[in-house]
């Protein structure tokens, strides 16, 4: 299993970025997918997930401003990220984590499969 993020830079207030996260040894259609976000001095926090129905979930902070999307043919998920606030500067990580998992604040990278992040810093 791998998991490649990339997409990540530095963006003002308002802005957009569109992360992605190529996936090798699985399928991402057949698998639940999280993207999860550590800011500076913070815990590492779930931010979205999409079932294998394709069904998305997302935290409160980021509902109506991020989507998260896959694509089968190419075996790599997305995170579009609008309307961009300094809050949401972190670096963000792909993981496979079944939906059971969804919804921490605390992960630890020492367990399942994550990459290697990508930093989006969103600053005037």
């Amino acid at each position: 299993v791998q998991l490649v993020e990339s997409g990540g830079g530095s963006v003002q207030p308002g802005g957009s970025l569109r992360l992605s996260c190529a996936a090798s040894g699985f399928s991402v259609n057949t698998n639940p997918m999280t993207w999860a976000r550590q800011a500076p001095g913070k815990g590492l926090e779930w931010v979205s997930g999409i079932h294998n129905d394709g069904t998305t979930f997302y935290r409160d902070s980021v509902k109506g401003r991020f989507t998260m999307s896959r694509d089968n043919a190419k075996n790599t998920v997305y995170l579009e990220m609008s309307r961009l606030q300094p809050e949401d500067t972190a670096i963000y990580y792909c993981a496979l984590m079944p939906p059971g998992a969804w919804g921490s604040d605390n992960y630890s990278r020492k367990f399942g499969n994550w990459g290697q992040g990508t930093q989006v810093t969103v600053a005037s």
